[in-house]
């Protein structure tokens, strides 16, 4: 444009420095930088995770100061011993039926409801002890624990032995073949107790045990009735008779009936089968006799507790009369 001196275009500024190198003359020469590191020394090398995930798991700290003796690992909580009650309304049905316990876990941030709330309530007037942990070690012992945590104390089981010395005369001894529900495990004690039984026997292996699940089926009568566990439930039949007990099973393919049983009033063992199988042939070789329970064609069977306790209750009923 006419009156404009100003050149158009960009405008170059002037450099600071030298515009040519140094030649290799001055503090800024070109240096070697040494060999190559190990792919497991670069820090953001896959061989250099792996390396330093197997420093963890060894129990190393590359570069850090080992933890502190007798320290426990973040994260993790000291696991407690037997059977745990877990979940919110569980753990408030094993505290309100007394199952024995040894303490309660609850998480620092669990959000305190009504079935909390009465939970340490009841642990308090049990006199139990009530553990704080983190959120991390209670999911650490089980992952659905909703936060809170009941620990169980071990079931004291009794032997035959005891069960036979402690019976009233005549005495009336229930022997579990192969009862692998708890509940029903629960349900039978309950009712051995009701009807004047003087103990429950069953096989420690491929059987129920005395679980929380038990107690709350007992409704206490595990606290008062001798339950005892056995290695060969064929041989402790043979015991059993002979103390002079008579020892009678239950099958529902059985051609004689309940009420044609005529030795209610001698010394009996009960024998009741598995909720499928029922008795196995070995148990039902040693038996004396086996009855069944008469019931409607439409129905398959019944369950293993109904069952026993309709035997304990016809067996009671005929002792009673004179």
């Amino acid at each position: 444009m006419a009156g404009n001196s100003k050149p158009r275009g960009a405008v170059r500024g002037s450099k600071k420095g030298p515009s040519t190198g140094s030649g290799g003359n001055n503090k800024r020469r070109l240096e070697g930088k040494g060999p190559t590191p190990k792919a497991e020394d670069r820090p953001y090398h896959a061989a250099a995770k792996r390396k330093k995930a197997a420093e963890k798991k060894d129990g190393k700290r590359g570069g850090t100061s080992s933890p502190r003796a007798g320290a426990a690992p973040r994260g993790r909580s000291e696991k407690p011993k037997g059977e745990i009650v877990s979940g919110r309304n569980a753990v408030l049905e094993a505290l309100r039926e007394n199952v024995p316990a040894l303490e309660l876990i609850v998480a620092r941030s669990i959000d305190v409801d009504d079935r909390v709330a009465e939970s340490l309530k009841l642990a308090l007037h049990h006199g139990l002890n009530i553990r704080e942990v983190h959120r991390a070690e209670i999911e650490n012992i089980n992952a659905n624990s909703q936060g809170i945590i009941l620990a169980i104390k071990p079931y004291q089981y009794s032997s035959f032995q005891e069960i036979a010395e402690q019976a009233n005369h005549p005495m009336m001894i229930i022997a579990l073949d192969g009862v692998t529900d708890p509940r029903n495990l629960g349900a039978i004690v309950r009712s051995a107790s009701a009807f004047g039984a003087a103990g429950v026997v069953m096989t420690e292996r491929r059987a129920a045990a005395m679980t929380a699940a038990a107690w709350k089926s007992s409704a206490g009568a595990a606290a008062r009735l001798r339950v005892a566990q056995v290695t060969n439930l064929a041989r402790t039949i043979e015991d059993a008779q002979k103390l002079g007990c008579f020892v009678v099973g239950l099958d529902g393919e059985a051609d004689v009936t309940l009420s044609e049983m005529k030795v209610a009033k001698e010394h009996l063992m009960i024998v009741v089968g598995s909720e499928g199988k029922g008795l196995s042939r070995l148990v039902r070789e040693k038996c004396d006799l086996v009855v069944s329970i008469p019931i409607m064609a439409s129905t398959e069977s019944l369950n293993a507790s109904v069952a026993t306790s309709i035997a304990m209750f016809w067996v009671d009923e005929q002792r009673r009369k004179k």
